[in-house]
């Protein structure tokens, strides 16, 4: 469900029809507050799709708030694809990992008062005890950030297009692809938090813009964000629609899908063509994929990238840690000029962030996928 963002007042207001909210977990014991967290477990490992039933919610009180220390309550909970991965490794029985937007909610550190808002690999929890050697840590998992002024945008933006999916799209295709005015530039799962991204900035860069979804609604989406051409890759031969709208071949390609697609794209791209391989969500839940496993297929065909040369070249956005501020800042800019539109996919309760992160899976999700707690 899609809800309209509400100004701190009515926030603060609509918290108390909510199932889940600060003062139902906030108790005094001899003068010591207590507070109690909702915690969603991981308690059985995904066998393709994850399933409700994966995830456990419990309760759990949190340690007293030490020196140098905070405890936050996660206003929105963000749920990504990659996750799925995760939940092939974090161990059975602790927390679900994830990333929160959190308001600090009391406080022994003069450097994070009551009421600072921040950004932090909380888990999928309500309320967090953060030590002082996280909050003065800068590594984007584990680590701290602080939201910066978004001159009015909404918060829960540095959990998608001021945040970890916009950089992933800002450094992944500008650096790696770096993409020429006039060039074609392809992009697959193109209706989401990253894809959306990209397209809109190979826009920006004077390119031809090819995005693949997985519905007409998205098309259509696709569509007002100035992709040139947009296809449901569920109802179109792939090669064919390449054919057609790249005669000329493509010359960089963003990749968050891997498998069949790319499989079908790589003979369209073009000599000297440059791949930056976000994600592989067609592989996510299909555990003969996982790395390790003795035997290994690719959709990236050894003798056409030799033969054309191609330069292909997977990340991880923590590359650019050291400059985190200046893709945020850039988008922002571009946000607030115009120059690029954002969409957000907001869940409605912190019961439900198995159920959001799930939809992923399913495409559910335009833009990017929230839960608001």
């Amino acid at each position: 469900m899609v809800i309209e963002h509400l100004s701190p007042l009515h926030y603060l207001l609509s918290r108390q029809s909510r199932q889940f909210h600060l003062e139902d977990h906030v108790d005094e014991v001899f003068g010591e507050k207590m507070v109690v967290s909702k915690v969603w477990y991981l308690s059985r490992r995904p066998e393709g799709a994850p399933k409700k039933d994966d995830f456990t919610l419990k309760e759990e009180e949190l340690p007293p708030c030490g020196d140098g220390d905070v405890i936050v309550v996660a206003e929105y909970v963000s749920v990504d694809p990659y996750l799925r991965y995760r939940a092939r490794q974090i161990e059975l029985d602790t927390v679900m990992t994830g990333t929160a937007v959190c308001r600090v909610v009391e406080s022994k550190n003069k450097d994070w008062p009551e009421g600072s808002y921040l950004v932090h690999n909380t888990g999928w929890r309500t309320h967090t005890l953060i030590r002082k050697d996280s909050l003065e840590s800068s590594s984007y998992f584990g680590g701290c950030f602080r939201i910066p002024d978004f001159d009015g945008l909404p918060r829960s933006l540095s959990l998608g297009a001021l945040g970890m999916p916009g950089n992933t799209a800002y450094f992944g295709f500008l650096e790696i692809c770096n993409p020429k005015a006039g060039e074609t530039v392809l992009v697959n799962c193109a209706a989401g938090a990253v894809g959306s991204l990209v397209v809109q900035i190979a826009k920006l860069k004077g390119c031809k813009v090819i995005g693949f979804t997985g519905s007409d609604e998205k098309v259509s989406y696709l569509n007002d964000i100035g992709a040139d051409h947009a296809f449901n890759y569920k109802t179109t031969n792939i090669g064919e629609a390449l054919e057609k709208a790249a005669p000329e071949k493509i010359n960089c390609y963003f990749d968050n899908v891997g498998g069949q697609f790319t499989a079908e794209a790589l003979p369209h791209m073009a000599e000297y063509g440059r791949i930056s391989i976000c994600g592989a969500i067609s592989t996510y839940n299909d555990e003969s994929k996982d790395i390790g496993k003795v035997t290994m297929t690719s959709p990236y065909s050894e003798a056409t990238i030799l033969w054309k040369q191609l330069r292909v070249e997977g990340f991880i956005v923590v590359r650019w840690q050291d400059r985190w501020m200046e893709g945020i800042e850039q988008i922002k800019q571009w946000i607030t000029e115009g120059k690029i539109k954002y969409r957000e996919t907001i869940t409605d309760g912190f019961d439900k962030v198995p159920d959001a992160f799930i939809g992923l899976f399913s495409g559910e999700n335009i833009g990017k996928a929230i839960v608001k707690v």
